[in-house]
């Protein structure tokens, strides 16, 4: 059983479901309204829990009832929340999803206690860090907090694996110099190396770009197509499977969590590890709401003996 934590956000999110956009200045009902736990560190906590592995979550949320509820979401999924820490300087992060009938999702986010998480919140948590297998971040906590644990992690002679969402240009080198796998999509990969990818070939040269960087192992997903990844020289592509997609909301993390519960450490299993996450993706889009699409093991398991 592989070790993971989690560096990351917690949000609670607010789904609005309508037929179509509205165009500027247009008023449309709503076909429905749900709440429900999100924030993609904590998506991708659950899902690494729910695959398999044991799971530590690093974070921060508000002395309020989001904040009571989120804890609730990480701990019924069985990851531990004794890095996840509350503060009365902020509310809980929160985010509205604007999901259309075609499961097409446009996010707004307000960070709240996700911006406050501080190197020193991570330096409490070295415990949890040397013990794990792989750390996990994002880009929805702040920056040097991430690095310090990064470089934590990599002093320990851990892996870490960065998720660079949202996409930023600003990605610091001494984070890129510590992280070990790096798993944009192709929004993301056009962001930080400039490759707009539409191919295999443009795949293959956003991932040398990204190696170039400083990051060895790369995986670039890119939706219902699918994931490409490359490992040292050695790279391929993994199809994903075809499924009807309600909510695509939590795709991409559910992917980076099920990843990690069976990736080995040297990597040596990264295409396998690739299948199986775009196995549990596939089953997470079929279902509305981030944290309560995301499947368990069984579920995954199921799905590979159909």
């Amino acid at each position: 059983m592989n070790k993971v934590t989690v560096l990351g956000s917690l949000n609670v999110d607010t789904i609005l479901r309508f037929k179509r956009f509205p165009k500027p200045g247009e008023t449309l009902p709503l076909t429905g309204k749900s709440i429900a736990g999100g924030g993609k560190g904590a998506n991708q906590a659950i899902a690494a829990a729910r695959s398999g592995a044991q799971t530590t979550f690093i974070g921060k949320v508000g002395q309020d009832q989001e904040g009571t509820f989120m804890v609730h979401q990480l701990t019924d999924s069985g990851v531990d929340d004794r890095y996840v820490l509350h503060s009365d300087a902020a509310n809980t992060g929160s985010a509205f999803i604007l999901l259309d009938s075609s499961s097409e999702n446009r996010i707004l986010i307000d960070g709240g206690t996700n911006q406050q998480v501080t190197p020193t919140d991570v330096e409490a948590a070295k415990e949890a860090i040397v013990d794990s297998d792989f750390l996990i971040a994002q880009f929805e906590t702040p920056l040097d907090a991430i690095v310090r644990g990064f470089e934590i992690a990599r002093a320990a002679k851990k892996r870490t694996i960065l998720n660079p969402a949202p996409a930023t240009k600003a990605v610091p080198t001494d984070l890129l110099a510590v992280t070990d796998l790096i798993v944009p999509n192709e929004t993301e990969t056009e962001t930080l190396t400039g490759v707009h990818v539409t191919d295999e070939y443009s795949m293959i040269k956003g991932a040398e770009k990204l190696q170039a960087l400083g990051v060895e192992n790369v995986i670039i997903t890119v939706g219902s197509k699918g994931a490409f990844w490359m490992r040292g020289t050695d790279h391929g592509f993994v199809p994903a499977y075809k499924v009807h997609a309600v909510d695509t909301t939590a795709a991409g993390d559910t992917f980076i969590g099920a990843l990690s519960a069976v990736l080995r450490a040297d990597f040596s299993n990264l295409s396998e590890a690739v299948r199986l996450a775009n196995r549990a993706s596939s089953l997470a889009v079929q279902r509305l709401g981030a944290q309560p699409s995301i499947p368990t093991k069984a579920e995954i398991e199921a799905a590979e003996r159909i």
